[in-house]
């Protein structure tokens, strides 16, 4: 199974830029994308449908912002829409499949770049989304978490760590939090397989981060540990350019 994490930064916007034919291309099993900022009805779904994918959107209820969505080729046996608490399903961050024992989320983490108030959302949500998981895992025990962090865990994933030190995304409390995160039982799983630095997800649109390599790395494919055994690849596509996002890829044994 081949599963693809996206944050498209407009769904719309992506597939004018040639979402659907690298699509074709990439051929996931699942697709994971982030910040969607549309409904389904604002896109036409009938080339997704084509493909042969299943789709389930998870729109956020302000126009033209956040939301998730997951296309798979296997119709999950269910999905799950939100977390069940407002102040994060009204922004459209959460959204589950489960195919069999297996589950995978499309998870987008909020922001903190736009000022304080939005910081301390952040955080809040950080605690909130650790309690959350921490009580699925006792329902659903082999999970995927496919999404936008907005958050670089250490030194390595990120071009400058000495000068962004106090910007949002790696503050100390954000990296803390995703340390406890995977000592909590789950797998980054770009790390698992590929321990190089100057390996990115995101580039700012400013003084040509992207060609310069001047990226992020937010966006992952958590894996609870006991999947272990069955990660057998991960990597990140820089070269689609749908974004100023990138897919990040995992692959893994599945039968359903």
């Amino acid at each position: 199974m081949k599963i693809i994490s996206y944050n498209v930064n407009g769904i719309r916007s992506a597939m004018s830029k040639g979402l659907i034919e690298w699509m074709r291309q990439a051929n996931p099993d699942v697709l994971c994308v982030q910040e969607i900022k549309a409904n389904p009805e604002q896109v036409g779904v009938f080339e997704f449908e084509e493909m042969g994918y299943h789709h389930y959107w998870y729109p956020a209820q302000k126009k033209g912002y956040s939301g998730v969505a997951i296309f798979s080729k296997q119709k999950p046996t269910h999905v799950e829409y939100g977390c069940g608490i407002k102040a994060y399903d009204d922004e459209g961050r959460i959204l589950r499949a489960d195919f069999g024992t297996l589950s995978v989320m499309s998870v987008y983490h909020p922001s903190g770049s736009s000022g304080e108030d939005r910081q301390a959302f952040k955080m809040q949500w950080l605690a909130d989304f650790q309690s959350y998981i921490n009580t699925l895992k006792t329902k659903r025990s082999e999970l995927i978490l496919s999404g936008d962090y907005n958050i670089c865990h250490r030194a390595i994933d990120i071009h400058n760590p000495v000068s962004n030190a106090k910007t949002s995304g790696f503050l100390p409390e954000e990296r803390e939090w995703m340390e406890q995160f995977t000592q909590s039982g789950f797998i980054d799983t770009f790390r698992h397989f590929n321990k190089d630095p100057h390996h990115y997800s995101w580039w700012s649109y400013r003084a040509n981060a992207r060609a310069k390599n001047l990226g992020w790395r937010i966006d992952y494919n958590m894996a609870s540990t006991n999947l272990e055994s069955k990660l057998k690849r991960a990597v990140i596509l820089p070269n689609a350019v749908h974004s100023d996002h990138c897919p990040v890829v995992l692959e893994i044994d599945h039968s359903s």
